[in-house]
């Protein structure tokens, strides 16, 4: 069963964007995500923790799981159950400083990127962009090909990310990913 992740981009979002992070929690079982991104990167730091622990509650009301995107510190402090980091963050940071985060995880462009962070003890990655997104406008994609390699070369949990839908996750997971990152696809439901 390919495995989905909630990435956040309030900027997507028609309306209310509590109300459509707890829309998503609500998604029948099979089309829920499994685990949440607080992604809103251009927010301050006391915007986005208030922004965090609003979604950190609802994460925790209806069982999934609330990672901070790049804020370790935050998630630290509010209890999150993880953070998601840039290949460079993780590798500036001290491991001391996330020994006591329970899930940390990277996002790679590369294989290179992929064993050194698989090798430094990262839980999982992201890898991406698989398919054409409009999020990177004019940087083809990495494709399955790209995502099967990664996915032959680490022992840890590859989340694909980048054009994810409902129609191609299934190619992900048979090209050997755990699962998937879907921004777009929950953002505009």
């Amino acid at each position: 069963m390919c495995k989905r992740i909630c990435v956040t981009n309030r900027h997507l979002v028609r309306g209310d964007f509590s109300q459509q992070i707890e829309k998503i929690l609500m998604l029948p079982v099979d089309r829920r995500p499994d685990a949440l991104i607080v992604r809103e990167k251009d927010l301050s730091l006391q915007d986005y923790q208030r922004v965090s622990v609003r979604i950190l509650s609802l994460c925790k009301q209806y069982g999934v799981r609330c990672l901070f995107n790049g804020r370790y510190d935050s998630a630290r402090r509010c209890g999150a159950d993880g953070v998601q980091l840039s290949f460079s963050t993780y590798m500036d940071v001290p491991m001391d400083n996330l020994a006591d985060i329970s899930l940390v995880g990277v996002s790679v462009h590369s294989r290179e990127e992929a064993e050194i962070v698989a090798k430094r003890g990262a839980d999982f990655l992201i890898y991406g962009h698989i398919f054409a997104t409009a999020c990177k406008p004019g940087l083809p994609p990495r494709g399955l090909a790209s995502l099967r390699q990664i996915c032959r070369t680490v022992h840890v949990p590859v989340f694909a990310i980048g054009g994810i839908t409902e129609d191609n996750m299934a190619d992900c997971a048979q090209a050997g990913a755990t699962g998937v990152c879907m921004m777009s696809e929950y953002m505009r439901l």
